[in-house]
């Protein structure tokens, strides 16, 4: 499914979130020259006025980190605590792991200032070098950033999400343009080849005491998604397959719901009591915070299949299809009217 562009109008308040974190350092030895980010040397953080027509304004995000377990921070948008129970939508979240012999980045956000950003909160606990990445998928806000790293930080990536960049890239950054502002800074962006596939087998890295983990479990927004996991903290980052705390529905811009709905089962069932989960839109949440969106889809599907099978047409199935139990999200409209009941609708019908 084509993607589609979307503009809410949605009213940001300028209410910042803060987060209570132990700030205490990780630092490198001394005689360990620091590592350098040449693309965020003399970049002045401005935090703009959100654009009201936008889901949300990159350069009117501040993020945040929070502890989640020793050596492992969350990185979401500062305005999390507030917006995510109201439903209104959030810039991405992402997070880091500090090992004795380095940093691994969850995500590299939309923009050089998001970058910057997530790179100041990992130097206020750490000057121990970034050596590696996983994007969660090919999506801009969660891999743009890849344009701003500097040499020797290896990228980590499924294989479809490495094809689509490599075949669409120029395509994805009109899409968030058009979504995002075109005065975000998407204009100097520019692909950035993965150094690790992922397919069936899962990546694992030991950063010096602590490993983490990425797998592919099956098609969940994407063709290409990545669960990246810290097993033994028991921390897992879903990228966008989960959005964010409930009221957030899944976004089938590429359809697939019937596979989403069983990939996300089958995740929430892998993940041990007690995981803390970073969606890719929001703060951290319970494994709890799977039942809304594996609820969602399985009620959807049930409807829309029964509309079918009436012999309803897809305008009126959207018009059948109301679910007004899981309504709260602000973009409910575009997303579950626009976008997930038409793509089911079409996978379903004969």
């Amino acid at each position: 499914m084509k993607r589609q562009v979307f503009a809410f109008g949605l009213l940001i308040s300028s209410m910042w979130v803060g987060c209570q974190n132990d700030t205490t350092p990780t630092t490198s030895s001394p005689s360990v020259e620091v590592q350098s980010f040449p693309a965020c040397e003399n970049v002045t953080i401005n935090i703009t006025e959100p654009d009201p027509n936008l889901v949300w304004t990159p350069n009117a995000i501040k993020l945040v980190s929070e502890k989640v377990a020793p050596n492992v921070f969350a990185v979401y948008d500062s305005n999390a605590g507030t917006y995510g129970p109201q439903g209104i939508p959030l810039a991405t979240s992402g997070g880091f792991v500090i090992g004795d012999n380095g940093v691994l980045l969850v995500e590299t956000m939309i923009n050089r200032q998001l970058f910057c950003q997530f790179i100041n909160l990992v130097r206020e606990q750490t000057d121990k070098p970034v050596t590696h990445v996983i994007n969660t998928s090919s999506h801009g806000d969660h891999s743009f950033g890849n344009t701003f790293l500097p040499e020797g930080v290896h990228i980590v990536q499924h294989e479809a999400t490495a094809a689509y960049i490599a075949a669409h890239f120029a395509e994805d950054v009109a899409f968030m343009e058009a979504n995002f502002g075109k005065n975000q800074g998407l204009d100097e962006l520019k692909p950035v080849a993965a150094d690790t596939l992922v397919n069936t087998e899962a990546f694992t890295v030991d950063l010096g005491g602590i490993t983490v983990k990425a797998q592919y479990h099956g098609f969940a927004q994407t063709g290409g998604d990545l669960f990246v996991e810290v097993p033994s903290a028991k921390i897992a980052w879903t990228g966008n397959p989960i959005i964010g705390e409930k009221p957030a529905i899944p976004w089938l811009l590429d359809g697939h719901a019937e596979e989403s709905a069983t990939t996300l089962a089958a995740v929430r069932a892998l993940l041990p009591a007690g995981t803390v989960v970073i969606p890719g839109h929001g703060r951290p949440i319970g494994v709890d915070g799977f039942d809304f969106s594996v609820d969602y889809l399985e009620t959807m599907i049930g409807e829309v299949q029964a509309s079918v099978d009436m012999g309803l047409s897809e305008a009126d199935t959207v018009t059948q299809v109301k679910m007004e139990s899981f309504q709260g999200y602000k973009i409910w409209g575009w997303v579950h009217s626009q976008v997930n009941v038409p793509a089911a609708y079409k996978e379903l019908k004969p």
